[in-house]
């Protein structure tokens, strides 16, 4: 079933109407410029027939559960070799290099908010 006619379907449920006609649906995709094939229509209204658009989000959203939560990213890059000097005479004659440190700021400590509670 084209995702555009269940779209528009919901879209009327939450413009106002818990059982939109097919003339709603109608009017909202012809409202967007979507040619409206009156067979695909009447399956979703023969499908939608005695049910709340709310009801079947909730008993859809538990198989949602069973894909899985996404995924975790990437694990952290390995550490950069270190530099290696060039002299082999023992001359001692190149410059120091100086290594530089960079701190990483603690964002999570200074907020005084929590997200979830």
């Amino acid at each position: 079933m084209g995702m555009k006619y269940l779209g528009a379907y919901l879209m009327a449920v939450i413009g106002g109407k818990e059982s939109p006609t097919a003339d709603d649906v109608k009017q909202i995709l012809e409202a967007g410029g979507i040619e409206c094939e009156q067979e695909m229509l009447d399956k979703l209204m023969e499908r939608m027939d005695g049910k709340q658009a709310h009801e079947l989000i909730a008993e859809g959203y538990g198989k949602f559960a069973a894909c899985g939560g996404g995924g975790g990213g990437g694990g952290g890059g390995g550490a950069a070799a270190a530099p290696t000097t060039g002299s082999s005479s023992g001359a001692g004659g190149g410059e120091a290099k100086k290594e530089v440190k960079v701190e990483e700021e603690e964002e999570e400590e200074d907020m005084d908010f929590d997200l979830f509670g």
